[in-house]
This record gives structure tokens, sequence and C-alpha cells, in this order.
């Protein structure tokens, strides 16, 4: 079984950014275009806390190995 947690709150926001923000991410209500809203936020942090990682050395390892990648192909010079 799954149980979802939701937290209700009062938020003081631009109306004209609520409906710009629900007819952009097609979502059909002021909550739902906030959910969308909030999850790219979420994702986009944590994706710049990673590129902070990077060179730091923290990783060690073969990515393309990891992914299973082909070898790269060598590319022909142009003539």
């Amino acid at each position: 079984m799954h149980t979802v947690r939701m937290k209700r709150t009062n938020l003081v926001l631009p109306e004209e950014l609520l409906r710009e923000a629900v007819q952009i991410s097609g979502q059909k209500t002021f909550s739902g275009a906030v959910v969308v809203a909030l999850e790219e936020f979420v994702r986009r942090a944590k994706a710049r806390q990673i590129l902070r990682l990077r060179g730091t050395g923290v990783w060690k390892g073969d990515l393309a190995e990891m992914r299973g990648d082909a070898a790269p192909r060598l590319r022909r010079k142009a003539r």
C-alpha cells in the first residue's frame, strides 16, 4: 500500500502569475500548477548540486562502462 502525504497551506501569490502557470503547465488547478513548478524547481536544484561535484574526485569509475555504452566511434577527418 502507498500513502501520499499532503500539506495544506495558505500562500499569497500573484494571480496573473498563477493563471500563466496553469496555462503553461497544462494543469487544471492552481494547486496542480504550483506542484509542477515545485517539482521542477527541486529537480533543477538537485541537478545543480550534482554539477558542483564535477572535478572533486568524489566519484571514481567509468560511466560508459557502468552504463554499458559501446566504445566511442572514431571520427574521420574532414577533407
